[in-house]
This record gives structure tokens, sequence and C-alpha cells, in this order.
């Protein structure tokens, strides 16, 4: 019987695995094995695939360098870290680690239960603490120069035992820190629980806002990023074309919304942030989440994608649609046409050199009947997520509102929200535009609903 089982065992080995172990093979070459199969078959080494690929050949946007966009990435962090006088970033939040390693696992899931982390000195090695047995999501990044398993202390895994967990997690960053951190003390940290702040201040080390360190470096793009972003709104957009063409009275707000889903997954993208779609009464007031609600002829269907695509960048486009074959009301005319203006003047404002708050002095804002009802912001930077900076309409400026300057290479959102407060429908508007050393560029580029555009 047990050599029917080993024969069995065989039989299914040879079948998956693309190598012979060969008879007595040590466990060390079996591990050596796995990890360069699993290595040569990751997803950001496998690619987006052809669908993807086809659509990005008739846009015309060449490939990214992806090696020099990796260490232009790594070298801006490090710029913030020695013009702050750090040691060394500790990075918790998935997005920030993405930027330094071009490295995923569990993205969503890692965001809530915080057990993947990565250390960024300031001059030595990157060294990422990964989840148990993922060693292999990190060969092709080229940057990431060591690869330890990372100590979860969340409760989660720890429970009663955490305040153990935390000194046994605090001893790895230690050593890092000494090893790597310049002889410094200070360091900055993204995210990082109380117990763990209180762990590294026991230890007498320094910790500092790595936020700041983490968004002032992935604000301004390299040329190989922006063609990232490109591809990202292509597949965002051909998505949305999906979409669109599923948009039919009697489908359901989350059955279109899924659409969108589906195509970002199919062409190798990674997740939606929000489920912002609504339709018909549901688009006023703003921030609906999408719903059961069966979507009828006339309606209004309003989203922001929100969308993480390809290369983890985001594609942050907005657009407001009409359902069905009917001729829209004059009232939604109203509307549409009213957000369309104003993203059209307030882009026209994106310019590198104008400060943040003559930027938002200068633009328009909604009409009075509907400035209450507005969006958040007027603009916000766009990245691997939304990023730095967010930008008010001129009402609600103050003097705890940050200024700055817009610089060419920065992407940014502009944002239209018009409804009426107490109004039926609303409508949303967004773009992805680039800052360039002459003016900007609109990046998204899915039409406008014609219909509703017309006089």
């Amino acid at each position: 019987m047990e050599s029917d089982r080993r024969g069995a065992f065989g039989h299914h080995r040879r079948k998956i695995l693309p190598f012979e172990p060969g008879e007595g093979a040590s466990v060390e070459a079996l591990r050596k094995a796995s990890r360069e199969k699993a290595s040569a078959l990751n997803q950001h080494v496998l690619g987006y695939g052809a669908v993807a690929e086809a659509e990005w050949r008739r846009a015309g946007i060449a490939d990214p360098d992806l090696a020099a966009m990796r260490r232009y990435r790594l070298e801006r962090i490090r710029a913030q870290l020695r013009r702050l006088d750090y040691g060394g970033v500790l990075l918790y939040d998935p997005v920030n680690i993405r930027y330094a390693t071009d490295t995923t696992n569990m993205q969503v899931w890692i965001a809530h239960n915080p057990i993947r982390y990565c250390f960024v000195s300031a001059d030595g090695p990157v060294v990422l603490f990964d989840y148990f047995s993922c060693e292999h999501l990190s060969d092709h990044s080229g940057v990431v120069d060591d690869v330890r398993p990372a100590v979860p202390w969340l409760f989660l895994y720890s429970a009663e035992l955490t305040e153990a967990k935390v000194r046994k997690w605090g001893d790895g960053v230690d050593d890092i820190v000494r090893e790597y951190g310049r002889g410094s003390r200070r360091i900055a940290v993204d995210r990082l629980n109380h117990e763990g702040v209180a762990e590294l201040a026991r230890r007498g080390i320094e910790v500092f806002n790595g936020e700041e360190v983490m968004e002032l470096a992935r604000a301004i793009k390299s040329p190989d990023e922006i063609l990232a972003m490109r591809r990202a709104i292509v597949s965002c957009e051909a998505a949305m074309a999906e979409m669109e063409a599923k948009l039919v009275p009697g489908i359901s707000e989350n059955e279109l919304w899924a659409e969108l889903h589906r195509g970002n997954i199919a062409r190798g993208g990674e997740w939606i942030e929000t489920r912002l779609l609504a339709s018909g009464p549901r688009t006023n007031p703003w921030f609906q989440e999408c719903s059961s609600r069966i979507i009828e002829a006339g309606d209004l269907v309003a989203f922001d994608t929100d969308l993480i695509g390809p290369y983890g960048y985001c594609a942050d486009i907005s657009r407001t649609w009409l359902c069905g074959d009917g001729r829209p009301g004059n009232e939604q005319r109203d509307l549409y046409r009213t957000a369309a203006d104003q993203i059209a003047h307030n882009k026209a404002l994106m310019l590198p050199g104008i400060s943040f708050r003559e930027l938002v002095d200068r633009s328009v804002v909604p009409p009075g009947d509907c400035f209450p009802t507005r969006y958040g912001v007027l603009y916000h930077g766009v990245g691997l997520a939304d990023e730095y900076p967010t930008l008010p309409h001129a009402p609600d400026w103050t003097e705890e509102t940050p200024d700055g300057v817009l610089e060419p290479g920065m992407v940014l959102c502009v944002e239209s929200y018009i409804g009426r407060l107490g109004g039926h429908e609303g409508v949303k508007i967004e773009e992805q535009v680039l800052i360039t050393e002459t003016g900007n560029e609109q990046l998204s580029s899915y039409p406008l609903d014609a219909r509703l555009l017309a006089s």
C-alpha cells in the first residue's frame, strides 16, 4: 500500500511540476527549485496578457522601463530621507511598500492586517519583512536586497501574547536600524499601532512622520511612471466601455458596477477602492455606495472609478451617463453642462508654477444652490492611489490648509459634483491631468455623454 501511495504521488508530481528534483534531493534543493519556479510565474513577471497588451499597442503606449522606474522611485524616497536626516523609513502601508519595492502580496488584506513591512535605509539596502513563505514575491523587483520573515503582532495572531511578540518584532527592527541606519536612531514610519511606537521609544529609536516622506516622494512621477499610468487608464476606460454597453433599463447598480471590476481584473488590474456608483434619485446627494436598486430608463447614472489598475497605478475618473434611448430633461442637461464647464475652466488653470492657493482662488465653484452639496475637494494628487496634495474649494480654505506649487511630473484629478440641495439628481465628472513643463495634458479621454451636453 505504501508503494502505491508513493507511485500516485510521483505521478501527480510529474504532472504539475516543471522540474524533476531527482531521488534524494535535499530539502534546500527543493526549496530553491520551488522558489525559482514561483518567481518565474510571478504575476509581475508574466505580465498583463494579450487583451491589455493589444489595447496598449493600439493606443501607441510604449513599454515602461520597470527597472528604471523602480530605481527612480527608490531614489525619490532616499532623497527625502536625506533631506529630513532620517536613517530610514519603516513602511506598513501596502501602497507605500509597492512604491518602494514594486512588490505585492494580498494588498487589500494586508491593508487591515499589518503583517508585511519594509525598511528602506537612506543609503543602504532595502529589507522586506514578508508573510510566511513568500520570499519569491520580490525576486523580480531588482531593488529588494534582503527578505526576512515578518513578526506579526496584531491581536489576530498574538492575542494575550502581544507584548512578547512586540518585543520580538522590536528586536528585528532594532537590528535593522543598527545595521543600516547610518548610526542614526531617527526613523520615519508610515503606519504603526501605539504598542510599536512605545517599543521603539523604549529602545531609543525616535519615530517621525513617514507619510511626509512617502507622499512627497510619490508626488513627482518619472516618464516611466507616466507610461504605466497611461496604460492603467487605457485599461480602465476599456472596462468603462464594457460597463456602458451593459447599461440598459432593468440592470441593477451592483450588476453594472461588477462590469468595471471584471474588466479591471481581466486586464491585470488589482482592485477598486470604493463603491461609488449611483442612479436616479440616489445620485443626489453624492457618496451613495452602489446598491441593488434597479436602474430605470431616463435615470442619470454617476460613478467614480477609483480603480487600481495594471502596474498598481490609479485610474480615477468620474462620468455620468443617461440610461436608455430617450432624451435628457432640461434639468439633467443644465446640471451636466454646469459640471462640464466647471471641469474645463478649472483644468485650464492647472499650470506649472501656480501655487495651490492661487489655483483654488481662481477656480470656479458650484453655483449657490449646488454649493452646499459640493464635492469635498476641487483637486487631488493621484499616483498609486489618491495622493498629496488635496485642494479644497476657495471658501473652504483655512489657515490649516497647506500651500504649495504645481510642478511638472505631478498628476492631479480635477473634480466636479453638481446637484442642487434637495434636488432629484446630480452629476459627477472627474478628469486625470498631468502637469507638464509648459502646461497640462489630460490623461483621461473617455468621452462625455453627448446627449447630456446637447443644447
